[in-house]
C-alpha cells in the first residue's frame, strides 16, 4: 500500500513538474527581454540597419535641417543653445520621458517646450512631419544606447499611473496591454508573432503605414483596436503610459529611427 502511496506521489509531482515547464516554454519569451526586431524577417532587419535602405533616414535628414534652422523674433535654432546634434544629444532620448522643472515630459513634448518657451514658434502638431522628423533626429544620437529610464521619488506616481493604464482592461473587448505583451508574448495573433510591446525603436517607420510615426500613434491604434476610446496625443495619460513602457524596457538598445511591418 504504501509502495503505491509513494509511486501515485511521485507520479503527480511529476505531473506538476511538467505542467510547469509546460506554461515557462508557452510564456518563455517573457524570461527576457526581447525587442520585436528579432521578430522580423532578415530583410527588414536589413532594412532597418542599412542606412541608405532605412526609410525613416528621410525624416531624419529633414529634422537634421531643422536642428540648425532659426526661427522666432530671437532668430534661434536648436543648435544656437545645444550646438552639435551629435554631441549634445548623445544619449537623450534613452533618458524620455523624464521630469523637467516638476513636470514630465515626453521628448516630442520637450522639444515644443522649448520651442514655445525659448524660440517663442507655435509648438508642431502631432505626427506632423517636422516633430517626427526633429525627433528621428534626436533619437538617432542615441542608437545602440541602453534605455536608462529610472523610478524616482520625482517620477514615481507618473510611473505608478503609467503601470495602471498598462494593466487596465478597457475598450469593448475588455484587453489590457499587459494580457497581450505580458500574458500572451510570443504566441501567435492572426500569424503573427506578438512581440513585448517594447517602445526602443520609436519614431518607426512602419510598412503598414507607409510613413513614419510615434509610440503614441501605436498606442492609439491598440486601443482602436479593443475598441476603447484614445488618449489624446500629448495628453498626459500617454506621457505615464510612455514613462511605464520605457522603464519597463530599461537596459534594451536603442534603435530609433526603426523598421516594423
Amino acid at each position: 500500500m504504501s509502495k503505491v502511496i509513494s509511486f501515485r506521489y511521485f507520479r503527480s509531482i511529476g505531473l506538476i513538474v511538467l505542467f510547469l515547464i509546460g506554461i515557462a516554454g508557452a510564456h518563455g519569451a517573457k524570461t527576457y527581454q526581447q525587442s520585436s526586431y528579432e521578430l522580423m524577417s532578415s530583410e527588414n532587419k536589413a532594412m532597418q540597419d542599412d542606412a541608405s535602405l532605412n526609410p525613416a533616414m528621410f525624416w531624419v535628414t529633414d529634422g537634421q535641417v531643422l536642428w540648425d534652422q532659426k526661427v522666432g523674433p530671437k532668430d534661434l535654432a536648436c543648435a544656437t543653445c545645444h550646438g552639435d546634434i551629435k554631441k549634445s544629444m548623445r544619449g537623450v532620448a534613452a533618458q524620455f520621458p523624464k521630469m523637467v522643472s516638476g513636470k514630465l515630459y515626453t521628448l516630442e513634448g520637450q522639444i515644443n517646450a522649448c520651442r514655445m518657451n525659448t524660440q517663442k514658434s507655435p509648438a508642431w502638431a502631432y505626427e506632423s512631419k517636422e516633430l517626427l522628423s526633429l525627433t528621428a533626429a534626436i533619437a538617432l544620437q542615441s542608437k545602440g544606447m541602453p534605455i536608462t529610464v529610472q523610478k524616482t521619488s520625482e517620477n514615481s506616481k507618473f510611473m505608478n499611473q503609467g503601470q495602471q493604464w498598462f494593466n487596465k482592461r478597457m475598450g469593448q473587448l475588455n484587453l489590457s496591454c499587459a494580457q497581450c505583451h505580458e500574458d500572451r508574448a510570443g504566441l501567435k495573433l492572426g500569424g503573427s508573432l506578438i512581440p513585448q510591446g517594447h517602445p526602443n525603436a520609436y519614431p518607426i517607420y512602419r510598412l503598414e503605414w507607409q510613413t513614419l510615426g510615434s509610440v503614441q500613434r501605436r498606442l492609439r491604434n491598440c486601443m482602436s483596436g479593443v475598441r476603447a476610446e484614445q488618449f489624446n496625443y500629448g495628453s498626459p495619460e500617454m506621457a505615464q503610459l510612455e514613462l511605464f513602457l520605457m522603464w519597463r524596457a530599461k537596459g534594451l538598445p536603442m534603435e530609433s529611427p526603426g523598421v516594423r511591418p
